[in-house]
This record gives structure tokens, C-alpha cells and sequence, in this order.
């Protein structure tokens, strides 16, 4: 019995499924990250600006197939703020390894906190790509080992084959039903060829689907790779410590978001690098622990204020009330009491002494750079990289109080370095740098660095009639100085007001009372510890 459809109705309502279904086909995508064209513009000026992302490309191509577009997912799911993969059905098979690697690292919880570190920011987000260069690698290797890339290949071709004839076959259906409708006399009825070519081409479709999704499910099952999901979580884990090392490391060294932001990709890559592997890049975590420190000794100054707590006081200040008075502003009969006790001023309050009054002139670090300051200390810390990290905290406590700051690194009577940095002006970070590692070495003269320092205190006074600087002397050293000398020492200092600070580093005898140090220094103390940053808290209250 014939069983195909005669009327239009009935071929329409067969082949309906098909019919457009080629025109409404579903784009294959190369990338697996939803991204659009801002993201793509910053991928490309990123990948433009960085060689190690091209080189890593290059070396990727030489080995595996559509790297670039894997590199490229890589870097926009860092680097946008909800990265969005799209589904598998989406992809086009030969990135269907791509998406695979892709899939499992935005999964990972570890790639969540990676992305802490890296949304919207292009170079931190290249810097995690790099870092996961070594995983990615592995994965491609696990996915596409080179003797079956030949078979993947395969496979992908053999999918768009197969979805190329299933387009191919729903056109069929589509144009066989419009000759059918073309044919059709009044009441619907088709002719019996034009019908069953209807029917042939929906056969045909139904075949083409049925193969395409066999296709499809064999270059997924190519795809699938084992391992795949937690090499992607080692190397989250790997890119996130890498871009945290190093953020800590800028901070360390002072150089704060918005320069870096500014700061173009090539420049801040050749900055860190150069951070990483200074003369004193091994002492960063130690700078950056002083730093933190003498900002925590900063919040607790308050110039020409109240300062430490020392007992309990009368008056009306209601900003130091203690607890026990506010309490009767809570009962209703005791308000009228705490009133009176105001207007009289006899309430309790905390009773404090103001903090000695800080300089107003530039701040001076004089450095001891001689061959002895090459020591370490306990847990291998040498003086002068001790030295050098509180030089680097006094250097952010003058730009906090918008004072010229001058570090003066000296050893031998003819060795001396200055370095001037003008509080009207940013401290570049090269030249932080240069001041960090400058290294003289020779033997120790306190004459020359301070004969240096209180020219340079004449020099702004004259200028700008600012007095009351602050000089600190850090050495590990004790020599002498002239008569003559220290006359004219003692001229400049009671003329300009400054006061000299000085910080005996594993020395004995320079910290001793009555040694040259110690005459020289309105405030001397001696540095044992070389791991405790908290051994010279109180200067960074009373500079």
C-alpha cells in the first residue's frame, strides 16, 4: 500500500523540519571564549607588544594544529571579568581540543582566583598565559599526540563533510517541496513524482542528520583526552602564584597599580624582569615588610595632636570620653548628670602626650656601602640590604609628608653616590632602582657623606629657607673625624635645626656611648636583628 503523502498539507507537515534548515544552520566557531570586538582588539595589541606570547605561539605551530586560537581563548578567559564558553555543539570540530582545554580550566575554582589577579588587566592576563605555557603544552600532547594528529584531522574533516551534505540534503528537501507546491492543483493534491521526490529528500536528510551526529560524537570522543581537567587546575594554581609573586613584587619595590596600569606592556615586562633578578631581588619580601611597617608607624603620628595614652584627665572633649561616661548617656536619669559634668567640664577623658615634632626640611639617608656591609646577619640577611630597605621606607615617609628625600650611599673618603628625588616630582622607578643596587664597596668615612647631606641642607635653605631636616646615618662601621671638621659640623647644625639619626647595624662599638656615632647622633641605636623590620618603628614616628 502507498503510504507517501499526496496532498501539500501532508508533504508540508513531513518535510517541515528541514524545510530553511540550511539557511538557519548554526555558525561553527574557532574560538571558544565568547569575546567581542573590544576583546579581540586588546588580544591583538597584547600579543603585538609581547615576543614571549609570539614566541610561544610560534613554538606551539610547530607541533600542533590552531594554536593561535587556543592561545587567544587563553588569554580572554584571564582577562575578562564572566569569561562565557560556548557549548561543544557550537564549535567547530578541528577546536573541539581547544574547547576542551579551555572548558577545564574555567571550571577550576583555582582559575576563579587566578582571575582575581588578571580580569581586565591585558598584561597580567598575558603574564598567566605564559605561565600556564608549560600545561598548555602537555595538554596539546595528551589531546593531539603526533601519532594520531593524522586521525584527528580525520575525523574533524569527516564531521564538516558530514554536516556539509546534511546542509546540502535540508536545501534538497526545501526546493523538492516548493515544486511540489508548484504542482499542486487546487484542492492540494500533488503529483505522485513530485511527492516522492518530496519524500526521497527527506529521507535523504533524515540519513544526512544521522551521520552527522555519529560524527560528531566520534571527533568529541577524539577530543576527550584523560587528565585533561586537573593539568588544567596545575596550571591555574602555576599562573596565579606567578602574577601574585610578582604584583608583590612591584609593591615591594613601590610601584604602585596606576603607574603599572600606564606603564606600555614592553616597558613593565622588561620592569619585572628586572626586578626579578636584581642584586637585591632575593631581599624584595623584606623591603616590602618594612615598607607596610613604617606606613603602620605613619597612621599612628599625629603631628602637634595628641599622641600616646598616658592616664585619665578631666575636660570636654567628647572625641576622648572614656567608655564608662558614654554609658550614662544610655540611662535615661544619668543624661542630665553627663550634661552638667560637660558644662563644667569635668568629664573623664582619656589623657594622652603629643608626638615630638616632626622635620620640615628633606630627609637624608646616608648609606654605609663598604666591603663589610656585605655581611648577613641571622637568617641571611646582609646589612646592607637591610640598609637599603629602611632607606626605601624613609623614601616613601618624605613623599607622605611632601619632603625632598636624598639617599647618599658612601664607603672610602672618595666613594660616594647621591641620589635625589624632589618631593614636586614622581620617583621614577629606575632610578629607585639604581639607588637599590649601587654597591661601592671600599673601606668607611662618615666626613664625606655628611659634609654631602649638610651642603645639601645649605643648599635648601638658601633656596627655600626650609631648615629642620632629618639626616640618617646607617653603617656597621665606627671611624673618626677631624676637630676641625666637627666644629664646622656642629655651625651647620645649629644654624640649619636638622636633626642626625643613627642606626648602628651589627656593629658594637659604633652603638657604644661616646663613640664618634654616637656623637655625631642626636638618636642612636643599634640593629642586632637583622629580620625584625620593627627595630627602628619609632623613627619612622618622629621623622
Amino acid at each position: 500500500m502507498d503510504t507517501t503523502p499526496s496532498t501539500l498539507d501532508e508533504l508540508a507537515s513531513r518535510a517541515g523540519k528541514w524545510v530553511g534548515l540550511s539557511a538557519a544552520a548554526p555558525e561553527r566557531y574557532t574560538t571558544a571564549v565568547v569575546a567581542d570586538r573590544f576583546d579581540r582588539i586588546t588580544w591583538r595589541d597584547t600579543y603585538e607588544q609581547s615576543a614571549g606570547l609570539r614566541e610561544l605561539a610560534a613554538e606551539l605551530d610547530e607541533r600542533h594544529e590552531r594554536t593561535a586560537d587556543l592561545l587567544t581563548d587563553a588569554f580572554l578567559a584571564a582577562y575578562k571579568v564572566a569569561p562565557r564558553v560556548r557549548e561543544r555543539a557550537e564549535m567547530d570540530p578541528s577546536r573541539l581540543v581547544n574547547h576542551q582545554i579551555i572548558a577545564s580550566l574555567v571550571e577550576s575554582p583555582e582559575f576563579t582566583e587566578l582571575r582575581r589577579e588578571t580580569a581586565g588587566d591585558p598584561y597580567a592576563a598575558a603574564m598567566a598565559v605564559l605561565a600556564q605555557a608549560a600545561a598548555l603544552r602537555r595538554m596539546l600532547e595528551r589531546s593531539q599526540g603526533d601519532q594520531d594528529q593524522d586521525q584527528d584531522q580525520d575525523q574533524a574533516e569527516r564531521a564538516r563533510q558530514a554536516q556539509r551534505a546534511a546542509d546540502n540534503a535540508a536545501t534538497a528537501v526545501d526546493e523538492a517541496l516548493r515544486r511540489a507546491a508548484d504542482e499542486a492543483s487546487e484542492d492540494g493534491t500533488v503529483p505522485a513524482p513530485a511527492a516522492d521526490a518530496v519524500q526521497q529528500a527527506v529521507t535523504a536528510a533524515e540519513a544526512a542528520a544521522r551521520q552527522t551526529a555519529q560524527d560528531a560524537a566520534q571527533a568529541l570522543a577524539g577530543a576527550a583526552a584523560p587528565g585533561i581537567r586537573t593539568a588544567a587546575r596545575n596550571a591555574a594554581v602555576k599562573a596565579a602564584e606567578a602574577v601574585r609573586e610578582e604584583a608583590a613584587l612591584m609593591r615591594a619595590w613601590g610601584v604602585a597599580p596606576g603607574e603599572l596600569e600606564r606603564m606600555p606592556f614592553d616597558q613593565r615586562a622588561r620592569l619585572a624582569e628586572r626586578l626579578r633578578t636584581s642584586r637585591l631581588a632575593e631581599w624584595a619580601e623584606l623591603i616590602g615588610r618594612f615598607r607596610q611597617m613604617a606606613g603602620g608607624e605613619r597612621a599612628r603620628k599625629v603631628e602637634n595632636a595628641t599622641g600616646e595614652l598616658i592616664g585619665v584627665t578631666l575636660g570636654d572633649d567628647l572625641s576622648r570620653v572614656i567608655p564608662s561616661e558614654l554609658a550614662n548617656l544610655g540611662l535615661p536619669e544619668l543624661r542630665a548628670v553627663f550634661a552638667t559634668r560637660y558644662a563644667a567640664g569635668e568629664l573623664m577623658l582619656y589623657d594622652s602626650q603629643g608626638e615630638q615634632a616632626s622635620g620640615r626640611g628633606a630627609v637624608i639617608a646616608c648609606v654605609d656601602t663598604s666591603h663589610s656591609m656585605y655581611v648577613s646577619g641571622p637568617g641571611g640577611v646582609t646589612r646592607e640590604a637591610w640598609a637599603k630597605a629602611c632607606a626605601l621606607a624613609l623614601l616613601d615617609q618624605a613623599r607622605e609628608a611632601r619632603r625632598d628625600f636624598v639617599g647618599i650611599l658612601f664607603s672610602a673618603a672618595d666613594r660616594i653616590r647621591v641620589f635625589r628625588f624632589p618631593a614636586g616630582r614622581e620617583a621614577r622607578i629606575a632610578e629607585v632602582l639604581e639607588f637599590a643596587e649601587t654597591f661601592l664597596g671600599g673601606g668607611t668615612s662618615y666626613q664625606t657623606p655628611l659634609s654631602a647631606a649638610g651642603a645639601l641642607l645649605e643648599e635648601e635653605f638658601d633656596d627655600a629657607a626650609r631648615t629642620r631636616g632629618d639626616i640618617v646615618m646607617i653603617t656597621d662601621d665606627e671611624c673618626g673625624v677631624t676637630e676641625e671638621w666637627m666644629r664646622g659640623w656642629n655651625d651647620a647644625k645649629h644654624r640649619l635645626g636638622f636633626r642626625v639619626f643613627g642606626l648602628a647595624i651589627g656593629a658594637p662599638r659604633a652603638a657604644e656611648a661616646d663613640s664618634v656615632l654616637d656623637v655625631l647622633c642626636d638618636n642612636l641605636r643599634s640593629i642586632d636583628d637583622l629580620t625584625d623590620v620593627h627595630a627602628a618603628a619609632d623613627l619612622f614616628r618622629v621623622i
